[in-house]
């Protein structure tokens, strides 16, 4: 009678299981596929970035919609002097809702100033112009250089918050 009930029992929770693997699968297809793109941002007329990248999968359709791209991605922002801001990985995803890019492989950042971020992986908020991540990074500018994991900063790297450091940072004492 025991054996009977646990069998019973048993055979259930497969049925259930099976019902929670088909719940949980995912199987999203892209609305668009895209290949060799050059993508221009502009601002009353300016041009404030060009992306480009050898592969774009639109996943816009999806309940929470991104764009990704697995093949890499670069992309040069202009500030108001047209100077050049570039930014490079081996791959990237743009979550539309959140306005997070999250940057993986090999992630480069350079700045007409000198600065110039290297990590393996980079989180944005495109809303708030703020990077982030918990990887290891190199940082060096004229006033620093420096080797961390754990990066918080605003996009002009004026604000920067960073785990254990390692390397030399230029402090001026305020009297």
């Amino acid at each position: 009678m025991a054996l009977t009930c646990f069998l019973l029992g048993l055979s259930s929770c497969k049925n259930n299981f099976e019902e929670i693997k088909k719940i949980n699968q995912f199987d999203a297809l892209p609305i668009g596929e895209a290949d060799t793109i050059r993508v221009v941002y502009t601002d009353s007329t300016k041009i404030v970035a060009i992306l480009t990248a050898p592969k774009n999968m639109d996943y816009t359709n999806q309940p929470f919609p991104y764009s990704e791209f697995p093949k890499g991605v670069s992309v040069v922002f202009f500030d108001q002097d047209e100077s050049e801001t570039y930014v490079k990985a081996d791959y990237g995803i743009l979550y539309n809702r959140t306005d997070v890019v999250d940057l993986r492989g090999n992630v480069r950042i350079t700045t007409p100033e000198g600065t110039d971020l290297r990590t393996s992986q980079l989180y944005w908020d495109t809303n708030l112009d703020w990077v982030f991540t918990e990887e290891n990074f190199t940082f060096k500018n004229q006033d620093y250089d420096i080797a961390a994991q754990v990066l918080d900063a605003n996009k002009s790297f004026y604000k920067i918050t960073t785990g254990p450091l390692v390397g030399s940072v230029v402090v001026e004492e305020e009297l």
